[in-house]
C-alpha cells in the first residue's frame, strides 16, 4: 500500500482511510532516531478554521531555537478544507495545509510539536503521527485536551510541575498526562514518530515558558492561527 497524495486526500472514503492508517501505524517508531540533543530547531504547529463560502482554514509553523527560545522563522499556508469531518480521520483535513506550510520554510526543523496528538488516537494514527510520514522528521503531539481513546485510562498527575501520568489502554502507554505548571491542568502528550515517549515528555518540559503552561513552539503558533486567522477573515468582507 502506498501513501496517499495530499492532493488526493478528498478522493478517499472513510474506509480506505481507515486502512491506510492501521497501514501506517505498524511503521511507527517510538525510539529516538536522532539523539535528543541534537533537536535544536524545534518547530511548533497550530491550525484554525473559520467560515466564509466554504471551509477554510490556516496553519501556522513558528520554529525556535531550543537554546535561546527565539523565533526562527514563521510562516503560515491557508486555503479550503476539501475533506469532511469524519471522528479518528482530522489529519486528513489538515495534512494538506500542513505540508503546504512546511513547503514555505526556509529552515529545516529537527522535529515538530503539533497541537494535538501522535499514537494517542484510536488506530495510533493522530496528527503528529499521520505528518511524520511526509516529513520523515521526528513529531509529537502536545494537546490542551484529552482525546478520549477506547480502553484508556490515566490518573490525573500531582499538581506539581514535572508531574506524569500515563496513559494506557490493553498495558500499551498511549501518551501522558504532563503537569507543565503547578496547579494548572496538565497537557496530554504522546509520541508522533521518530521519538520516545521519554524524550517528548522531557522536551516539553523543557519548552514550557512563564507566560503559559503550554511549550513555547506550540503557543507561538497557536497565537499566530488568531492573528492571520482575524486577516484573513477582514480581507474576505
Amino acid at each position: 500500500m502506498e501513501i496517499f497524495r495530499t492532493d488526493e486526500l478528498d478522493k478517499y472514503s472513510k474506509e480506505e482511510c481507515v486502512r491506510q492508517q492501521e497501514y501506517l501505524a505498524k511503521q511507527v517508531e517510538q525510539r529516538d532516531v536522532i539523539s535528543p540533543d541534537k533537536l535544536q530547531l524545534i518547530a511548533g504547529v497550530d491550525l484554525a478554521y473559520w467560515k466564509s463560502s466554504a471551509e477554510q482554514a490556516v496553519c501556522c509553523i513558528v520554529v525556535i531555537d531550543r537554546k535561546t527560545k527565539m523565533i526562527v522563522e514563521a510562516v503560515y499556508a491557508e486555503g479550503e478544507v476539501k475533506f469532511p469531518y469524519i471522528p479518528g480521520c482530522l489529519a486528513f483535513r489538515e495534512l494538506p495545509l500542513v505540508l503546504q506550510a512546511v513547503s514555505k520554510l526556509n529552515v529545516h526543523p529537527d522535529i515538530f510539536l503539533f497541537d494535538g496528538n501522535g499514537v494517542l488516537h484510536p488506530r495510533r494514527m493522530g496528527l503528529a503521527t499521520h505528518a511524520s510520514f511526509y516529513l520523515n522528521t521526528p513529531t509529537v503531539g502536545v494537546a490542551k485536551s484529552y482525546y478520549k481513546v477506547e480502553n484508556a485510562f490515566f490518573e490525573m498527575p500531582e499538581n506539581k510541575a514535572g508531574s506524569i501520568s500515563d496513559i494506557i489502554a490493553d498495558k500499551e502507554v498511549l501518551g501522558r498526562a504532563v503537569r507543565t505548571t503547578d496547579y494548572v491542568r496538565p497537557v496530554f502528550v504522546s509520541v508522533g514518530n521518530k521519538i520516545s515517549l521519554d524524550t517528548a515528555t522531557a522536551l516539553v518540559l523543557e519548552l514550557v515558558g512563564k507566560e503559559g503552561h503550554i511549550p513555547i513552539p506550540t503557543r507561538y503558533a497557536d497565537l499566530e492561527t488568531h492573528r492571520v486567522r482575524a486577516i484573513l477573515q477582514g480581507k474576505e468582507k
